[in-house]
């Protein structure tokens, strides 16, 4: 399967919605995405199916104005999942990132996807704290 990513690239509500619940297993949270993404963000990387121009993958980048990008929403659609699009994504955001000028990529995540951005990614392991609002 032929993939295309692109940085900032073009995307509706409706698709990512889908995307979102289909990848994180809710149902689909209807709500502004796009307009929160282009107020907050630094960039996001979009991946499309060539064949049909489907999305298939996602990951926003956000950061903090200065030297701070923080990768968020890492999600492949589940049919497109163990081909090396996540990994892909996050190199992608890596890029658009450095290329931002940003000094540090930062990541939070679940206990099973540690392999993923450690191994596959490359990311070291950081002492990090959480505080639930």
């Amino acid at each position: 399967m032929t993939i295309d990513y692109e940085w900032r690239g073009a995307f509706t509500d409706p698709e990512l919605d889908t995307l979102h619940a289909e990848g994180f297993g809710h149902p689909a949270q209807p709500g502004g995405r796009l307009a929160r993404l282009e107020r907050h963000s630094l960039g996001w990387v979009t991946a499309r199916r060539a064949a049909d121009a489907a999305l298939v993958g996602f990951v926003n980048l956000a950061w903090d104005g200065g030297v701070h990008a923080f990768l968020l929403d890492t999600v492949v659609s589940p049919r497109a999942r163990r081909q090396g699009i996540a990994t892909r994504l996050v190199a992608e955001a890596a890029d658009g990132a450095r290329a931002a000028g940003c000094a540090w990529l930062h990541v939070d995540y679940e206990p099973h996807l540690r392999a993923f951005y450690l191994d596959a990614c490359g990311l070291k392991p950081t002492d990090a704290g959480l505080l639930a609002l």
